[in-house]
């Protein structure tokens, strides 16, 4: 096991579950404990918590944290309010994705950005090559920041035994800072990226292993399921959610992947100009979410082709869907296919195998 592989704080909790642990964004972290499908629809039905503190959390604060943001960001940072949270890229200088992120609006003038593990490294050095013109005050907290999702129809009733603050109250896409499983100071917010709602927590790592436990006693009655990596991709894809490596990265048109909802060029975030060119033309080609026709199982850089066998495109995700028992995938193929309800087929094994265009969310909630 190369030394360079980090583990999170919870490395020995996951081992003492019988996780099946996989190197991950620079981690041993756990991509399953009692197996994918229990995982996945426990979080769709009731609740699951997953360890995902390999992500990277960047803080940017002072005077200059907004300008600076609104140069990297391709989303309008100015109309977070304190107490909300806003979905993000971060633009290259050559019409592509550093990465994918989500910003929180701690205070007036303090900002939590949380990217990627496979990209901290990358996206810092990004952002302090911006932040020369800007100087803000910045900060990566990454190493001594944990972070839980507890996701799930049941995650806010199920984890209100643990704090005070009436989590019923946060709105989508919010967040507050408030005393949880008896840690002070835990940001506590309604985001996630599995879709079926509750809560991600942050707060200081040498905390990771009290909070740990608390979260799955709390969540016992609720019938509560650790969750691995594994379980939360299956998710994402159902949900049509991008995933950097797969959908999105440096070479990417965020407006071909779909990110035009998230691109506010008027900003004048870097590259602004041609982004807004692409948003007000289209692209030659367009990320499609389809179903499979048969029992097959899309899988990454298949061929994606047409009625006629001829080259379209390659799935970028796939998977069994554990919620509808079908073969489902996300893949870029030229934009004159991309319409609903084109047919078009994936090469497996040199099989050719029917497939529908659909507009993800592929589960309907």
């Amino acid at each position: 096991m190369s030394e360079l592989i980090k583990k999170t704080t919870l490395y020995n909790k996951h081992i003492a579950l019988n996780a099946k642990i996989t190197p991950f964004g620079g981690f041993q972290m756990p991509v399953q404990y009692t197996g994918v499908k229990k995982e996945h629809l426990a979080v769709r039905e009731s609740l699951g918590v997953f360890d995902v503190s390999h992500m990277g959390e960047f803080y940017v604060s002072g005077a200059h944290a907004l300008g600076l943001l609104q140069y990297i960001c391709s989303n309008d940072i100015s109309t977070i309010s304190v107490g909300k949270a806003q979905y993000n890229y971060l633009p290259n200088d050559k019409g592509g994705i550093v990465d994918d992120l989500i910003v929180y609006r701690i205070e007036e003038e303090r900002y939590l950005l949380v990217v990627n593990a496979s990209n901290i490294e990358k996206d810092w050095n990004w952002i302090q090559r911006q932040n020369k013109r800007f100087n803000a005050e910045i900060e990566d907290c990454s190493e001594k920041t944990a972070l839980l999702a507890i996701q799930g129809p049941k995650a806010i009733e199920a984890m209100q035994s643990l704090t005070e603050y009436p989590l019923s109250n946060l709105t989508f896409y919010s967040h507050t800072t408030a005393t949880f499983a008896g840690c002070e100071n835990v940001l506590i917010a309604t985001t996630g990226y599995t879709g079926a709602g509750g809560i991600e927590i942050y707060f200081p790592s040498n905390q990771a292993e009290k909070i740990w436990t608390a979260v799955l006693d709390a969540g016992k009655d609720f019938g509560i399921v650790p969750a691995g990596l594994a379980a939360r991709d299956t998710l994402r894809t159902e949900m049509g959610y991008c995933l950097y490596g797969n959908e999105i990265d440096d070479t990417t048109s965020p407006i071909s992947a779909g990110l035009g909802w998230v691109t506010k060029p008027e900003t004048g975030f870097i590259h602004s100009e041609q982004i807004a060119k692409e948003k007000a033309e289209g692209t030659e080609e367009k990320l499609v979410g389809f179903v499979m026709e048969d029992r097959s199982i899309p899988r990454k850089d298949y061929l994606l082709v047409d009625e006629d066998n001829n080259p379209i495109g390659r799935v970028t995700s796939g998977t069994q869907s554990p919620s509808l028992s079908q073969g489902i995938g996300l893949g870029y193929v030229k934009s004159e296919h991309a319409q609903p309800n084109n047919k078009i087929a994936v090469i497996i094994r040199d099989k050719i195998c029917l497939a529908t265009v659909v507009k993800p969310p592929f589960k309907k909630l």
